[in-house]
């Protein structure tokens, strides 16, 4: 899948909202669902860390909030302002993981424009989900 530069407008935009005072390291998410609606999703932080929430989980998160599905995802598009596009979280894969067909498109990009093309399963390789459990 070719990346579109519209995607990276729209993933600076949402990375723009993030709330990030301890680490100053913002990251946005774009999620497009098959249908062709889009979620932002920003990193907020929090002091106690353990309740930060990343970009890519805010807009999964927002999507299934408003009725999608697992599986109902096209791609999502991950921003940040490092020199190397950075690349999605363990906790973040492992929910993509669980909610994103295993070939959905994960494009890595920072602020001046470079991305890496990935997919979820590349992503997280041997991965275990709710799609492995069985009630044998």
């Amino acid at each position: 899948m070719e990346f579109k530069q519209e995607w990276l407008h729209e993933v600076l935009e949402a990375r723009s909202k993030a709330y990030t005072p301890f680490s100053k390291f913002n990251v946005g998410a774009y999620l497009v669902t098959k249908d062709g609606k889009a979620f932002h999703g920003c990193n907020v932080e929090n002091a106690a860390y353990g309740p930060t929430i990343c970009a890519e989980r805010t807009a999964l998160v927002s999507a299934i909030a408003q009725g999608y599905k697992p599986g109902d995802f096209e791609l999502i598009v991950v921003a940040t302002g490092a020199e190397q596009p950075s690349s999605p979280c363990g906790v973040c894969r492992q929910v993509m993981k669980e909610l994103c067909d295993d070939d959905m498109p994960v494009f890595m990009t920072n602020t001046a424009g470079d991305v890496i093309e990935s997919t979820v399963e590349q992503l997280l390789p041997y991965g275990f989900s709710g799609k492995d459990l069985t009630n044998d």
